[in-house]
């Protein structure tokens, strides 16, 4: 059997930049990118805390250390600059490999700066 994981997240984004104008997807921070293991023109799913929209597209390439997310094209109607959003991308596993799997998840303070990273979620208690 073939299951499909989150790989990565980039969680708690700022959104930089709206541009409808722009050719669409989502330009991320490279470094952001590297660290989440998310390549260019990967498909992404996008999690509005903001406003609770869901969206799909793919990541392009922003300036390394440029703090960019820049949501364009249609999905720009969905984010605003200053919307904390979630970045996440998924991948097909088969069963074998999810004895050794673990997502890489990055989180960031308001400047889009890594402030660390983790490989699991902390168990959530009452």
């Amino acid at each position: 059997m073939r299951r499909i994981m989150m790989k990565s997240k980039l969680h708690r984004v700022h959104v930089t930049h709206s541009e409808p104008d722009y050719e669409g997807s989502v330009a991320i921070d490279g470094k952001l990118l590297d660290a989440a293991d998310i390549r260019e023109y990967e498909r992404i799913e996008v999690y509005n805390l903001k406003n609770g929209e869901r969206f799909s597209t793919y990541a392009i390439r922003a300036e390394a250390g440029s703090g960019i997310v820049s949501v364009n094209g249609a999905a720009a109607h969905k984010a605003d600059p200053g919307d904390i959003v979630i970045i996440c991308a998924y991948a097909e596993y088969e069963e074998r490999e999810l004895m050794t799997f673990k997502p890489r998840l990055v989180y960031v303070d308001a400047h889009n700066r890594i402030t660390h990273t983790r490989n699991a979620i902390p168990v959530q208690v009452a």
